[in-house]
């Protein structure tokens, strides 16, 4: 087995959710070891973070460490950026332009104009970039997206996604809440508030699974909690390339829901079902007969999710599993890079082309939902 990819992390200090689950990701299969981190934007902070976390070599800032570590012989390889939104580009940009793979976490960037500029040195630099869009990892996730694609529901009509949480249901922004917080805050989150957070992941899904373009949406967004700055809720419709039609539905103001991120494809001949709650089962509805409950790991499996399941099908796979696929992804398409290598074919994982996608959705939505819901093009 070759050796660990050698990982740096920016982001990601003590108290930091998303930081924590990257690293477990990122070692589940034991392609990376972490060995270096600006973890916080306050020295101390990311000094006491790295002790806690063993690592040796801490930063204050990802500037210095970007520049230390690509003259080091045995500096990283590969960082994991698990900043808020708007230090995602600034990061990024510094260590593609010295060759280090990023591996960052959604949305791509709090701004078009930061997305713009990411892109082209993104495009100059040999560095792959990885975006986390981590239910693109889930097995039954790659089995209904190669289901569609060879034909199962036939011509795609109807595409009906939903990310419903409950958890800024009150202005938890208000009492402390450092993620609520940041999320709630136009200057570091972006434009979107529950678009850019949780209906980024429902558009990507729809687009991930389907295979289908989107060409123009409506989109009519709601502020339900007093003096919040950025929309808790968001109905959007959309129109699909060929004529396919699509609703969405983001929200983090709706009591009772956890993390209800669902799917739904309807085509001529059939439809699925698949919610990432109860992620290891895949409806399959060939139309005029009985619906199909189809397993992670059990009969009818494609390999291309088959690749991605590591435990017999029974023994629940779910997030931090779809976290750690992509990192496996990430890791063979890094080695084969270093190999000289092209990507082999079967890596999926999202691109920088994905997070561009994304940010032209939240950036649609705004735009339609200050036009009184319009329809505007994608």
């Amino acid at each position: 087995m070759s050796a660990p990819i050698r990982l740096g992390m920016v982001g990601g200090g003590s108290g930091a959710f998303i930081g924590a689950v990257h690293r477990i990701a990122a070692r589940l299969d034991g392609e990376f070891t972490l060995v270096a981190g600006a973890l916080s934007s306050t020295p101390e902070k990311a000094r006491e973070s790295a002790q806690a976390l063993g690592l040796a070599r801490s930063y204050d800032d990802y500037v210095a460490m970007a520049k230390k570590e690509a003259r080091r012989k045995d500096g990283i390889e590969a960082v994991a950026i698990v900043t808020p939104n708007h230090m995602h580009a600034g990061p990024a940009i510094e260590f593609l332009k010295r060759g280090i793979h990023v591996i960052c976490d959604k949305p791509l960037t709090a701004t078009m104009a930061e997305a713009s500029r990411l892109a082209r040195i993104a495009e100059q630099s040999e560095a792959l970039f990885i975006l986390t869009h981590n239910y693109t990892g889930y097995p039954m996730v790659r089995q209904a997206r190669a289901m569609v694609a060879a034909g199962a529901l036939g011509r795609l009509r109807l595409v009906q996604v939903e990310y419903v949480q409950d958890w800024l249901t009150e202005a938890a922004e208000r009492s402390g809440s450092k993620q609520a917080e940041w999320r709630t805050d136009p200057a570091r989150s972006g434009a979107g508030g529950a678009t850019g957070d949780i209906g980024t992941h429902a558009y990507n899904l729809a687009c991930f699974v389907s295979g289908l373009t989107p060409e123009a949406l409506a989109a009519d967004l709601s502020v339900f909690v007093p003096g919040r700055a950025l929309d808790d809720n968001a109905h959007v419709l959309m129109r699909f390339e060929g004529g396919a039609k699509g609703m969405l539905w983001a929200s983090q103001v709706a009591p009772g829901n956890e993390n209800g991120l669902r799917l739904r494809i309807y085509g001529e001949k059939g439809g699925l079902e698949w919610a990432q709650e109860d992620p290891n089962y895949l409806w399959f509805t060939p139309f005029g007969k009985p619906k199909q409950r189809l397993t992670r790991g059990g009969p009818g499996t494609v390999p291309d999710a088959a690749r991605v399941t590591r435990t017999p099908a029974g023994h629940p796979e779910g997030y931090l599993e779809g976290f750690a696929n992509l990192y496996a992804e990430a890791a063979r398409a890094i080695r084969a890079r270093q190999a000289g290598e092209a990507v082999p074919a079967e890596v999926i994982y999202p691109t920088l082309a994905d997070g561009l996608a994304g940010m032209r959705f939240v950036e649609a939505c705004v735009r339609s939902s200050g036009r009184n819901a319009a329809w505007v093009k994608l």
